[in-house]
């Protein structure tokens, strides 16, 4: 079984690391957008109070989450917002470029490779594919839309460790199959079904329908209120 959002064991400690539950690391991501933000401002120095009333989060859990960093904070000063962002940069993985294909050429992926926030944080889209002979061919956003059978071909050239996965339901394992046994080592998923992958690729979920329905039942229950 593949690790996946759901998986606490996906964010284990390597080396003696302690390990991290998914929401800590779902919080981390969360700090580091504030901070990156805080930064920018001329914010030096920042407090667990003052991240966790941005991020709706109690000070003890924004101290537990940032304890898994180091020895960071100093008492009665804070934390230094710079050595805070190099430091949870580092705890995701994110101090480095990350290589990443994208297989499906349609308007969900279009708006993705638009998105400029991803080269921001260090993620670079190398390759486009998708099996419409059609499509095979056109650009998207400096990228040619290239057959799925060249993807084991890009993969060696680019090294590609992750994929965006935004094709039909009914294709989707397929492809997966094809990625996994081409090297990628992380998949992200837009297709609405699960995928069943080996122990060695990450999986990360994206049902938007899903994350619609959640939406609408916080917003029925607070109208029963």
């Amino acid at each position: 079984m593949s690790k996946s959002a759901g998986d606490p064991a996906a964010t284990g400690g390597t080396g003696g690391e302690p390990k991290l539950s998914r929401a800590s690391v779902q919080r981390f991501s969360l700090y580091l957008r504030l901070l990156e933000r805080w930064s920018q401002e001329g914010l030096t120095v920042v407090s667990s109070s003052q991240l966790g009333e941005a991020l709706a989060v109690n000070d003890a859990q924004v101290r537990k989450d940032l304890a898994y960093l180091g020895s960071l904070g100093q008492p009665g000063i804070g934390y230094y917002t710079r050595e805070l962002i190099t430091a949870l940069r580092h705890r995701l993985g994110v101090d480095r470029t990350w290589s990443a294909i994208v297989v499906g050429a349609g308007n969900l992926s279009r708006a993705l490779l638009r998105y400029r926030g991803f080269a921001e944080q260090g993620f670079q889209f190398t390759a486009l594919f998708d099996a419409d002979p059609q499509k095979i061919g056109q650009v998207v956003e400096g990228l040619p839309v290239q057959s799925p059978a060249k993807i084991p071909e890009i993969l060696a050239a680019t090294k590609a460790e992750l994929a965006v996965l935004a094709v039909p339901a009914e294709s989707a394992q397929h492809v997966a199959d094809m990625l996994v046994a081409a090297g990628i080592r992380g998949i992200l998923n837009f297709a609405p079904v699960m995928l069943k992958l080996p122990a060695h690729v990450s999986l990360i979920a994206v049902d938007l329908a899903v994350q619609l329905e959640q939406l609408a039942f916080l917003v029925h229950l607070s109208q029963q209120e």
